[in-house]
């Protein structure tokens, strides 16, 4: 097995376990039990896949797959920051109502 071969294994090796670790934060995106859970498993698929991306850029020496690895950071970054966002607004509103409602009562 020369050296060429041993690299071209371990980053195919590289890709299915982290290919198979993406699938896993899928499963957990879609059922976990809270939203937090959620945007974590959304933000640590962006991550997968970037780390994916890189591996990609190293085994077919395409540097131009680093610029979209970046790219794809940025956009991932933005997604998880509006989803905090809207999540928090949401807690925010039903913690207004309920506060307003237990006003009603009192």
């Amino acid at each position: 097995m020369t050296v060429a071969n041993a690299y071209n294994v371990l980053y195919q090796s590289a890709l299915v376990v982290l290919a198979a670790l993406t699938l896993l934060c899928l499963v957990r995106a879609i059922q976990g039990p809270s939203i937090a859970d959620r945007i974590v498993s959304i933000n640590m698929i962006s991550t997968l896949t970037i780390a994916m991306i890189c591996i990609l850029a190293i085994r077919q020496q395409q540097g131009y797959l680093v610029d979209v690895a970046l790219i794809y950071a940025l956009i991932g970054f933005l997604a998880v920051v509006v989803l905090c966002k809207v999540y928090m607004g949401i807690t925010l509103e039903a913690r207004e109502k309920k506060h307003r409602e237990d006003e009603k009562n009192a």
